[in-house]
C-alpha cells in the first residue's frame, strides 16, 4: 500500500513539472495592445506594465519559480534542503512586486525586503558546512559510509 501511494505521489508531481512549461505560455491568451482585459475570473489590470500581455507573462514567470522551488523544498529529504528557502524567498517578494502595481522597481525592492530573511538562512547554511567539515575522522568515515549505502540504495531496483 505505501509503494501505491508513492507512485501515486510521483506521478501526481511529474505531471504537475510536465505542465509548468505551459504556464509560461498563457500570456500569448492576453490581448498584447489592451491595459485592461475583462476575463471569467474577474478583470486584469496592467498597472505599470506596458500591457496586461506584458503584465500575464511577468505573473506566470513569477508563479512559476514559486511552484518549482515550492515542490523542490517540499519533495527534497536532503539535509542542506533549507537552502532552497532561498531562491523561493527571492521568488515570493519578486511574485508580490509584480502583483503590487506601484513599485516602479521591482527587483530592487524584492533584493532588499527580501535580504533580512536570506541572511539567517545564508549564516545557518555556513554554520553547518564548518560543523559538519569539522567532525573527526570517525564520525566522517561513519558519515561518508551512510552516504555511499544510500548512494546504492538509490541506484538499485528496490524502491
Amino acid at each position: 500500500m505505501d509503494r501505491k501511494k508513492n507512485i501515486t505521489k510521483g506521478v501526481v508531481i511529474s505531471l504537475l513539472l510536465i505542465a509548468t512549461p505551459f504556464l509560461f505560455y498563457l500570456y500569448k491568451f492576453a490581448p498584447s495592445d489592451a491595459k485592461q482585459w475583462d476575463t471569467i475570473f474577474g478583470t486584469v489590470e496592467a498597472g505599470n506594465f506596458k500591457s496586461v500581455q506584458s503584465f500575464i507573462h511577468a505573473l506566470f514567470t513569477k508563479i512559476t519559480f514559486v511552484f518549482l522551488t515550492a515542490i523542490w523544498l517540499l519533495t527534497s529529504k536532503n539535509w542542506w534542503r533549507y537552502a532552497i528557502l532561498v531562491p523561493f524567498t527571492m521568488f515570493l517578494f519578486q511574485l508580490s512586486g509584480i502583483i503590487n502595481f506601484h513599485l516602479q522597481y521591482i527587483d530592487e525592492y524584492d533584493f532588499w525586503y527580501s535580504l533580512p530573511f536570506i541572511s539567517p538562512i545564508i549564516f545557518f547554511i555556513i554554520y553547518l558546512t564548518y560543523r559538519i567539515s569539522n567532525v573527526d575522522n570517525h564520525q566522517s568515515e561513519e558519515l561518508n559510509e551512510d552516504a555511499s549505502y544510500e548512494i546504492k540504495k538509490m541506484f538499485s531496483d528496490d524502491l
